[in-house]
């Protein structure tokens, strides 16, 4: 038997498939972003993969399925990222700092998934009639501010929250965070860094005991 002709085996083929679903999200994410949820069919995004719609229902059931990674892929990604950046500091003002600042570097970098994303929680709607993002507004988003607050107050760097208090400002810090990222779709050329150096300012101060 030819090489050519010679059959791939499993390993090979799990190797081929990861790749073919990672070209596809790929794909997904470059059309949400530049056409929008809506008009970010199969369709598409096949043709801009240079693939059959096929393919894609090869690797992914429907359309939904394929939507559902680009925002699993996204979480992951930006775990990955912001976690050991923050974990490697040493004080909780540092925590603040750093975390405030590798969110903002992970937006401007990752620009079209970030905006995807965006456009999915903007659009989709759950079975019971809800928006997809106050359906799966995830906890865990949060509870790594409060954590950071909590340990500048028990270390007296920070001044005291109550447990309603801190929840507000771990929402401020976020919201302030997602709010850039806003700013960054309607404003391609902002200023990355001065935008940064404030927030982190702004954090400094009403955290400060």
């Amino acid at each position: 038997m030819s090489k050519k002709n010679k059959p791939i085996n499993q390993k090979q083929m799990s190797f081929i498939e990861k790749a073919r679903r990672a070209q596809i999200v790929e794909c997904a994410i470059e059309t949400i972003a530049e056409v929008g949820y809506t008009k970010a069919s199969l369709g598409e995004i096949a043709k801009r993969a240079k693939i059959s719609k096929g393919v894609i229902s090869y690797h992914f059931e429907n359309k939904e399925e394929l939507l559902e990674q680009v925002a699993i892929e996204y979480y992951m990604a930006w775990q990955s990222y912001i976690a050991p950046r923050v974990e490697a500091q040493k004080s909780p003002k540092e925590m603040l700092r750093v975390y405030i600042e590798s969110n903002l570097t992970f937006v401007d970098e990752n620009r079209q998934h970030v905006f995807a994303v965006i456009e999915l929680l903007s659009n989709r709607i759950t079975a019971n009639g809800k928006l997809q993002f106050a359906a799966d507004h995830d906890e865990a988003v949060l509870l790594p501010i409060e954590n950071i607050l909590t340990l500048g107050m028990q270390e007296g760097i920070f001044r005291e929250f109550t447990k309603p208090s801190a929840r507000v400002m771990a929402l401020t810090i976020r919201n302030a965070i997602d709010g850039f990222t806003i700013e960054l779709m309607r404003k391609p050329h902002l200023d990355v860094q001065e935008y940064t150096r404030e927030l982190v300012t702004i954090f400094d101060i009403s955290t400060k005991n």
